[in-house]
């Protein structure tokens, strides 16, 4: 019953809508880092380096921390040795989801991107705007391809099988 009220046509509208919403959200967000010099400038990774202290403390505070122990561990052993990559990966990232879900152009990539980057802001102790946003993630994800259905991907997708169906009809025919 799910996945027929999320491939409902009429619905398609409200798939773009959220799916424009959510382009916003990453695209906005990795604007500013991505031209922010604590980010990508000549002061990088300071502001990286800050998320990571943060969400180290949060993983010593109580019985029940907001970040787990492995979640620390990963941080700690992988990101804060690799912090300058990061610090150029994530406004990368998130300007890329925000531009592919707003033009509909690799849709279910940019979605895939941001449900990691939505599932490491959570594990992080950052909760912002990141639960309405997975939440979404996945509406769309299981939309599939109504989701894209007012996007670049719907025609990219109709000429890739017209082309497949021509170089079929080809080979067939000089066999």
């Amino acid at each position: 019953m799910l996945r027929q009220l999320l491939s409902e046509p009429r619905l398609v509208p409200l798939w773009t809508v959220l799916r424009f919403w959510l382009g916003y959200q990453w695209l906005s967000s990795g604007w500013g880092k991505l031209f922010s010099p604590a980010w990508t400038g000549e002061n990088a990774p300071v502001a990286i380096m800050g998320f990571f202290n943060g969400v180290l403390e949060k993983a010593q505070t109580g019985a029940k921390p907001e970040v787990k122990g492995w979640y620390a561990s990963f941080i700690e052993a992988f990101a804060i040795p690799n912090a300058e990559f990061f610090s150029y990966l994530i406004p990368v990232a998130e300007v890329l989801a925000g531009l592919g879900l707003i033009v509909g152009g690799l849709t279910t990539i940019a979605l895939l991107g941001g449900f990691t980057m939505n599932l490491n802001f959570l594990w992080a102790g950052t909760s912002s705007s990141n639960p309405e946003m997975l939440i979404v993630t996945l509406v769309l994800l299981f939309a599939g391809a109504h989701a894209y259905r007012y996007g670049v991907d719907h025609y990219l997708f109709q000429w890739i099988h017209k082309f497949r169906g021509t170089a079929k009809n080809s080979t067939s025919s000089s066999s």
